[in-house]
């Protein structure tokens, strides 16, 4: 995913002379390309990451289109006032792209882990949060908000996520969900890598009977309260499934639109718990640590039927 953003920040770069890129003292391998075709466009700001965005506004406001890179933590958190002061309330074009969604930095513990990131960059007005959920819908987002007008947040994984099959599906709109499978039985509404489980625990529920639908909510902020609705009038349970906290991001968003529309029926959010992870393994032993498996997804759907 990592890689599929990089080669395609390359490709936006060669047909924009205003296109810079800003990293947080990390990624200079990953850059090597870059750096060679477009050597003055890309600033390491070093491990300062309030001045990096400081430096993007100014940049923006000069009418260049910035990209920022780092690890999400030191994104998101230690540069929140300056996202929040500099970027939105100014409403500036910055891409702020962070890497390791969720638990994908495992071993290295709970300060790189990223399980707040949505739901603080979610709250921020004019921020649109966008969660790739494979490498070609990570190159389509970082297309669609190269375009945009306002300051974008796209979380990616690392390296090594599958294809899901994004390139076939209809062409990507910030704000707009599109189906990966269609189902009527029950329904999980995801985001990011996390909805590879979604498939599987798919083809397990056909095994049983069920169809499920599947609901890409690449874009958690705004978010497509139609297909929210269309899909809860459709099916009689449904989840969401994400890499975060199950607090303030797709699944409380997702909560919102259920409940400001009346609509009641078997929901519950997959993701990790209102908790730091200390549990030390690597990210598929996390993931079964907090019960966010195929075979639970599709347990719970399948007793939640009504069926």
């Amino acid at each position: 995913m990592r890689d599929a953003f990089i080669a395609q920040l390359h490709e936006q770069a060669d047909g924009d002379a205003s296109l810079l890129l800003l990293a947080g003292d990390i990624g200079f391998k990953v850059f090597d390309r870059f750096r060679e075709a477009h050597g003055g466009r890309f600033l390491n700001c070093g491990i300062a990451e309030a001045n990096m965005i400081g430096m993007a506004a100014g940049l923006a406001m000069s009418g260049k289109r910035p990209f920022v890179y780092t690890i999400i933590p030191f994104l998101t958190m230690r540069a929140f006032e300056q996202i929040r002061v500099d970027l939105c309330l100014h409403d500036q074009p910055v891409v702020l792209v962070g890497v390791g969604g969720g638990l994908a930095y495992d071993v290295l513990g709970p300060t790189h882990h990223a399980i707040e990131d949505v739901a603080i960059m979610r709250a921020l007005p004019r921020m649109t949060v966008v969660v790739p959920c494979d490498p070609d819908e990570a190159r389509q987002a970082t297309v669609a908000a190269h375009a945009a007008e306002h300051p974008v947040y796209i979380r990616l994984g690392k390296n090594g996520e599958p294809s899901l099959g994004t390139a076939s599906l209809p062409p990507f709109e910030l704000g707009r969900a599109r189906i990966l499978r269609e189902g009527e039985d029950v329904a999980v509404i995801g985001c990011g890598p996390m909805l590879a489980l979604a498939l599987e625990a798919a083809d397990r529920l056909a095994e049983r009977g069920f169809s499920c639908r599947i609901v890409d909510m690449h874009t958690v902020k705004p978010l497509d309260d139609q297909a929210v609705i269309e899909t809860a009038t459709r099916v009689n349970a449904l989840v969401t499934l994400e890499e975060h906290s199950i607090i303030g991001g797709l699944g409380s968003a997702v909560a919102e639109v259920l409940a400001e529309n009346g609509l009641a029926l078997p929901f519950r959010r997959f993701g990790i718990p209102d908790a730091f992870t200390t549990e030390v393994g690597k990210q598929p032993h996390l993931f079964a640590h907090h019960g966010l498996t195929a075979p639970q997804l599709a347990d719970w759907l399948a007793a939640n039927s009504g069926k």
